[in-house]
């Protein structure tokens, strides 16, 4: 079928898009997406959780976990405790694994750059967050399900 006049160029439907991955689990940074930073992601995680995703939080921090972390993700990976540092992709490979999916049915949610380039090389899928508007549009696109209230 033709597309329809709602639809991107290559003919690809736009209800379709990105959620034609099956992506079923994300893994978030600390610092700069879940806590200091002005907008924030911490809220979106229960929803995350609700809708059946494994999630994770992946922080290159060496101490023990910052006060409301235990608990909120299904895991919690500290490079102090696994030895595996971001960018390098073996510290996105041993989230994946641990969380019992494929990198590939991951995505990854860093305010670096590099760290985002870290996990495309595992076979994640990497959102840069910048801002809370845009990061939560690229993860509602790339899950096909509403995040916001």
């Amino acid at each position: 079928a033709p597309p329809s006049r709602g639809d991107p160029p290559g003919g690809l439907p736009a209800s379709r898009g990105l959620a034609l991955l099956t992506l079923r689990a994300v893994v978030l940074d600390d610092l700069g997406v879940l806590s200091q930073t002005l907008e924030p992601l911490v809220d979106v995680v229960p929803a995350l959780r609700a809708a059946g995703l494994r999630t994770a939080v992946l922080s290159n921090a060496d101490g023990p976990p910052r006060p409301g972390l235990v608990g909120l993700t299904d895991l919690l990976l500290l490079s102090g405790q696994t030895g595996l540092r971001k960018p390098d992709p073996a510290a996105f490979t041993d989230a994946a694994v641990r969380l019992g999916v494929a990198p590939g049915e991951c995505v990854h949610v860093d305010d670096l750059a590099e760290n985002v380039r870290g996990a495309a090389a595992a076979g994640l899928v990497g959102v840069l967050h910048r801002t809370r508007a845009r990061t939560l549009a690229e993860l509602e696109a790339l899950l096909g399900r509403p995040l916001r209230p």
